[in-house]
């Protein structure tokens, strides 16, 4: 079972998001028979079946036994990823294009940026899956408190300034045998709680 599978077709996309083949994929991060998810679930087994189907068809589930039960054979499936990330590319001719309207300050360019990330390193693991070789990727996680809005203006123009001097230190367009790379760096605001919600003790200090 994969971390993490990226789903790029709509048909994949519409099966994974229905609310029952939704719970369960769930359900299947752990093995289970039509009859065990549907005693889970409360549903009918003959129901389960029929999504079970439609999840297997779009490669979302897979089979890991086969067993036995009176006169029936039993199907154990499984989810083939213990979570899953929708590609644009599933949207077709409307999926974002970061091509169009570039602006480094546009909140919506950023999410178009973020969607061709997701796009591209889907294709690059499947391609990789097939050629049973690893990715080469590198990722930074970071969080930080801006004591205002002029030092995250400083910050965000240092930031790009020693962006720009590695990438004039590295790049090599005409090396023979080199591959292209993409660098992607974003800057956002982190999710605060809503100010419906009641506080809690680990809100405090936020």
């Amino acid at each position: 079972m994969l971390e993490v599978a990226v789903i790029d077709t709509a048909g994949a996309a519409a099966a994974s998001l229905e609310p029952t083949r939704s719970r369960l994929l769930a359900a299947l991060g752990e093995p289970g028979s039509a009859t065990t998810l549907a005693a889970r679930l409360g549903l009918p087994r003959q129901k389960v079946n029929y999504h079970l189907r439609e999840l297997e068809r779009h490669g979302l589930i897979e089979l890991v036994a086969e067993r036995r039960k009176g006169n029936m054979t039993e199907r154990v499936m499984r989810a083939t990823a213990q979570s899953f990330v929708i590609s644009p590319s599933a949207l077709g001719g409307v999926a974002p294009d970061p091509r169009r309207g570039v602006n480094e300050f546009s909140a919506r360019w950023m999410l178009a940026v973020a969607a061709r990330l997701v796009q591209e390193v889907g294709t690059l693991l499947d391609r990789a899956a097939r050629a049973h070789r690893p990715v080469a990727t590198f990722t930074i996680d970071s969080e930080l408190r801006f004591a205002s809005a002029a030092d995250r203006a400083d910050f965000s123009a240092e930031l790009a300034l020693r962006i720009a001097e590695l990438v004039a230190r590295y790049d090599a367009p005409h090396a023979p045998g080199g591959r292209a790379h993409r660098l992607v760096v974003a800057l956002h605001p982190s999710i605060t709680r809503n100010p419906e919600e009641p506080r809690t003790p680990a809100d405090r200090g936020n």
